[in-house]
């Protein structure tokens, strides 16, 4: 599968899936040995089972009520990138999550390595001069 089109449909998929919690669906992006590093001074999440529980630790506490990933841009060597943002409610409070994904992808259009860099912010406001977002 070319970079691009697994791109499209990992951005696709992590719009639809986040919202409403699906993890299942988020694993089929991932090739079974993954590594998926959620920030940088975290240990990585190794494989789609560690993947999994990093999934259903963070939904656990949120309530989601928007999700939008901008297109992807892609690179070089199976690398494409994107940004994204989320309203959600933690605790009973508006906070939102907004940053971006990196992703490296093996020749069959599974993510092989992941990073995202985030922040939250309390309340639901767009991040400023976001780039790539329609």
């Amino acid at each position: 599968m070319e970079t691009g089109e697994a791109a499209e449909r990992f951005v696709r998929v992590w719009e639809r899936a986040w919202a409403v919690h699906d993890v299942e669906a988020l694993l089929e992006l991932y090739a079974e040995g993954c590594v998926h590093r959620s920030m940088p001074f975290r240990a990585p999440h190794r494989g789609r089972a560690g993947l999994a529980e990093y999934l259903r630790r963070s939904f656990a506490q949120e309530q989601v009520t928007d999700v939008r990933f901008s297109p992807p841009v892609v690179g070089r060597d199976g690398v494409a990138v994107a940004e994204f943002r989320v309203f959600a409610r933690e605790g009973g409070e508006a906070s939102t999550l907004a940053g971006c994904v990196f992703v490296r992808f093996d020749g069959a259009g599974l993510a092989v390595e992941t990073r995202d860099y985030w922040h939250t912010l309390a309340g639901h406001q767009e991040p400023e001069g976001a780039l790539f977002f329609l």
